[in-house]
């Protein structure tokens, strides 16, 4: 009778383990896996598949990036804007990644308490998010400084977090 019981629950372990991987990216970026009807944009879309899409990437964050007021974000250079990987760009900051102050901190509560290791494209969601709240943060006055601020340092404590996990050896993904 023990042995079954012990089955069932490395059974019930395991699925509970699957289940919570297999979520994880839909958790912290539902946006990217449920597009919208009307839209022709890609589902999940990623950036940086290359050291030269990681170097794009930094251009990009380097540019003069601009904000409208409905928080649509643009690159103001226009050789850059008009690279193929400048849309993916677009589509990932004006579609994906959460620009709200209290989507924002859900992400920082769920990377805190996300197990293993950030999957490639909800780090760089993560960083484009932290760029973001920098701008943001850069932009406001007052009291909106400071809630922009701590979601910036929330940010970075994630990231940094996920980072020294990385680092160590025989850390699962």
């Amino acid at each position: 009778m023990h042995w079954k019981t012990l089955l069932l629950l490395l059974l019930y372990s395991n699925a509970q383990a699957s289940m919570c991987h297999r979520w994880s990216r839909a958790v912290l970026f539902p946006a990217a896996h449920r597009p919208k009807r009307s839209s022709s944009l890609p589902l999940n879309p990623v950036l940086q598949t290359s050291l030269e899409e990681v170097e794009l990437l930094f251009e990009f964050l380097l540019a003069e990036l601009e904000i409208s007021p409905d928080l649509q974000i643009s690159i103001k250079d226009e050789e850059l804007a008009s690279l193929r990987k400048a849309s993916d760009f677009r589509t990932i900051c004006n579609n994906v990644i959460p620009k709200s102050i209290p989507d924002i901190r859900r992400l920082s509560a769920s990377l805190s308490s996300h197990p293993g290791i950030l999957k490639k494209e909800d780090f760089e969601r993560t960083v484009l998010t932290l760029a973001y709240a920098a701008y943001r943060t850069a932009l406001s006055h007052g009291y909106q400084k400071d809630i922009w601020a701590q979601s910036l340092v929330s940010l970075f404590q994630a990231l940094r977090h996920d980072l020294m996990r990385s680092s160590q050896p025989g850390v699962p993904p």
